[in-house]
């Protein structure tokens, strides 16, 4: 796939294309689903599917103290793109110069002349340009635009809105099967206290990169190694080890299978399902037993996916 950094960037030889605009934040759903309509119309149409996206969001420009929390990482983001077909994206750079861009400006400098666009799939309240002063029959001046209509499931829209309360309630499998993927946490592993493997379990402590963090407790989970095709079944604590009077959120994950061969430097973690709350044990001995519960548990639950 090919992911330009700006339109500069853009071979004069690109597309002819069939874009699809927005910032895509979990790569739910809805989204999806677009992307699909869009790798299909590219086969179709001889078109190169493409996403064009933004970074940092505009929200974070605009209006920062209204921003959200991004569920996904670029890196995630890029991932998921790739894998439902699409072939080139454009990560805008979203400065206060580009938001004053005008409908016309947007359109034939970024649309027309970098991604020679044919064709455009958007949601049906769709706005660009300065002040949002574009919407569909703006684009529809310059370029075949077909809407695409909100995507729901079981009554409720799905959004990257409704995404986040879901992680926020720990309500994982739910915001899985919004995502139409797990969430997941993705970033370096980090050396902890040691205190796992002396008193507990042994863990591999996650800095999470995603600005998104599920509730905190302990999730079924399942880890890849980003540096290899690696997984593990696993079970996972994010929250402030009480027990040990702890201090600051950590992401600690025991493998339910041994490691073969070197640590991961840089996992993925994706949340399946909530077990319970992260509460304090007497001691170290029954925090233990706990974790072994727990352990049991997801295996079990892990035989059955």
């Amino acid at each position: 796939m090919l992911v330009f950094r700006s339109h500069e960037e853009v071979p004069p030889s690109f597309g002819p294309s069939a874009v699809t605009i927005g910032n895509f934040d979990g790569v739910h759903g809805g989204h999806r689903e677009i992307m699909r309509r869009v790798v299909a119309l590219g086969r179709e149409r001889g078109l190169t599917p493409t996403v064009l996206t933004f970074d940092p969001h505009p929200a974070r420009v605009l209006a920062p103290e209204r921003a959200p929390k991004l569920i996904m990482t670029i890196g995630q983001r890029l991932r998921a793109m790739e894998a439902e077909g699409i072939e080139a994206v454009l990560i805008l750079p979203f400065s206060l110069e580009f938001a004053r861009l005008s409908p016309a400006e947007f359109a034939a400098r970024i649309l027309q002349d970098s991604l020679h666009a044919q064709c455009v799939l958007v949601g049906e309240d769709f706005r660009f340009g300065y002040k949002q002063a574009g919407n569909i029959d703006t684009l529809r001046e310059w370029f075949e635009v077909r809407p695409v209509t909100a995507v729901e499931r079981r009554g409720e829209r799905i959004s990257s809105s409704a995404i986040r309360r879901l992680l926020s309630e720990g309500a994982v499998s739910r915001a899985c099967r919004m995502l139409g993927a797990p969430f997941a946490l993705e970033g370096q592993v980090v050396k902890g206290q040691g205190i796992g493997s002396k008193q507990t379990v042994p863990t591999l402590n996650l800095a999470p990169e995603n600005e998104v963090l599920p509730k905190t407790g302990v999730y079924v989970t399942r880890t890849r190694d980003l540096g290899s095709s690696r997984t593990w079944p696993s079970v996972t604590n994010v929250g402030y080890r009480p027990t040990f009077d702890g201090d600051g959120l950590t992401v600690e994950t025991f493998l339910l299978e041994p490691v073969e061969g070197e640590t991961p430097a840089r996992i993925e973690v994706q949340f399946l399902k909530f077990i319970r709350e992260e509460r304090k044990f007497e001691d170290a001995a029954a925090l233990r037993a706990r974790i072994l519960k727990d352990a049991a548990f997801a295996a079990r639950l892990h035989r059955r996916l």
